[in-house]
């Protein structure tokens, strides 16, 4: 932060550029500093997903109800929420369990004037309190949460949703077809080499993500939110290995 208070200016992600010890991925202090430019540079169709969730929230959103963004980072789906929701009497809670994202997530929110109030908490989200949602989002999270506790996770979100209420989930995912799965991974390293990312960059930051963030196929992800409880599942968005899914309930 700067001394004013403000978050500084985007930092430029060179988190793996040099060799480096091969460790897990963390949402540390680090990739905190550098989050917004590393996920504009690798994932396709990020600036594109955060304005649709503005949208999407002004859609969805109910009156008197609450809104999650789970898994916020550094709340840049919190604030398209934030500026979707059409109601006074809506509340929208941030939640991620890095309390270097929340600390700098909490001056993004502090600059934006929108007059919503924002509750942000440094708590886990397979324990988070849900209840009377309208709209929550899990906006590449889920797939950072151990396969096994996704059935439970979602089926907590389900029943806290209001009757024709909405999940916003974005996902990296992976295809049934070897050759698919190779062509959309080729293509997403070309989208990242073509965003100034060098072959090492890649190789490293892949070879430290891959324990920690394990994607699933869209069908998988389809039947699982059904059976969680909601009755429709739409992509509204896919380029390359990342989608966007909107799960509705049933009204």
């Amino acid at each position: 932060m700067t001394k004013s208070g403000r978050p500084e200016e985007p930092v430029t992600d060179r988190l793996f550029a040099t060799e480096r010890q091969p460790e897990d991925f963390r949402f540390d202090a680090a990739v905190a500093r550098v989050f917004p430019d590393m996920i504009r540079r690798s994932v396709p169709g990020y600036t594109t997903i955060i304005p649709m969730i503005e949208v999407i929230t002004e859609q969805y959103a109910q009156p008197g109800s609450n809104c999650y963004d789970l898994g916020c980072s550094l709340g840049a789906s919190t604030l398209a929420m934030r500026h979707g929701i059409p109601y006074d009497d809506c509340s929208l809670a941030g939640i991620d369990n890095s309390e270097a994202m929340i600390e700098r997530c909490q001056h993004y929110i502090a600059l934006d004037d929108h007059p919503l109030p924002v509750s942000l908490r440094c708590e886990d989200i397979q324990q988070t309190p849900l209840a009377n949602a309208s709209v929550t989002t899990l906006n590449f999270t889920l797939q950072f949460v151990p396969p096994e506790a996704r059935s439970h996770l979602l089926t907590r979100i389900a029943e806290a949703t209001r009757p024709g209420g909405v999940l916003i989930l974005s996902e990296k995912i992976r295809f049934e077809s070897e050759d698919e799965q190779a062509t959309q991974t080729r293509l997403h390293h070309e989208f990242k080499r073509a965003n100034g990312y060098s072959d090492l960059e890649i190789s490293q930051k892949r070879s430290a993500i891959e324990q920690v963030l394990i994607p699933e196929t869209l069908e998988a992800h389809k039947q699982r939110l059904k059976a969680a409880g909601f009755e429709r599942v739409l992509v509204w968005y896919q380029c390359f290995n990342f989608v966007s899914m909107l799960a509705i309930k049933a009204e």
